[in-house]
């Protein structure tokens, strides 16, 4: 929803709930783990307010663990913190994540090992890949993320865990069923949906997996 227009946000908020996206995908960003400010609780509560598809909320932000019952009060979903945000207590995030009522979701930065996540995939529902540097819409597709896709998928079978992977950053019809077939399944698309016509963009990612 980042790429929405939030001039016309309830009609985009339906735009989405009548496609054939799965979820909607809320990335909060503070300023400080990274360069941008996105939104916060006013807007994710005025997407719930319209919201009939499962919301998916990605922290890009620093103490995230203070915020979490917040955004399961709002009715989010799904609920991925960074691994980079939170390496002293990602064990506590992400039990409090569950334990709110949500999907716990780690998220890794481009540059950031899959094996450092290996301890706490028994603890998390999916793993969310960034296939851009986490910060800004409409960025380039960071070349090795299709292969970094299917280490994370080769360690969570190694690991034995319950674990799906989403994909996060430059995704759209050049590179979407190459990453389903790396093993991601669920994939993150603003610019690729919102630039012109949605509804058809929108379709045509959902028939590309």
């Amino acid at each position: 929803m980042l790429s929405a227009d939030f001039g016309n946000l309830d009609r985009d908020v339906e735009l989405v709930n009548a496609s054939k996206a799965g979820w909607f995908h809320l990335d909060i960003m503070d300023g400080v783990f990274v360069p941008n400010i996105s939104y916060g609780m006013p807007l994710t509560k005025a997407i719930a307010r319209l919201a009939r598809k499962p919301m998916d909320a990605h922290l890009m932000i620093v103490e995230p663990h203070k915020y979490v019952t917040r955004f399961a009060e709002l009715g989010v979903d799904y609920l991925s913190v960074h691994y980079e945000a939170c390496k002293s207590n990602l064990h506590e995030t992400l039990a409090l994540i569950r334990n709110s009522g949500m999907k716990a979701g780690i998220a890794i930065n481009p540059e950031t090992s899959e094996e450092f996540i290996a301890q706490y995939l028994d603890e998390a529902d999916y793993v969310l890949v960034m296939s851009v540097h986490p910060g800004f819409s409409g960025q380039k597709f960071i070349d090795g993320s299709v292969e970094k896709v299917a280490r994370v998928k080769a360690l969570i079978d190694r690991e034995k865990a319950n674990c799906f992977i989403e994909i996060d950053g430059g995704v759209g019809i050049g590179n979407i069923a190459a990453l389903e077939a790396a093993g991601a399944s669920v994939f993150v698309a603003g610019s690729a949906a919102f630039s012109g016509d949605a509804m058809a963009n929108i379709a045509a990612l959902a028939e590309a997996e």
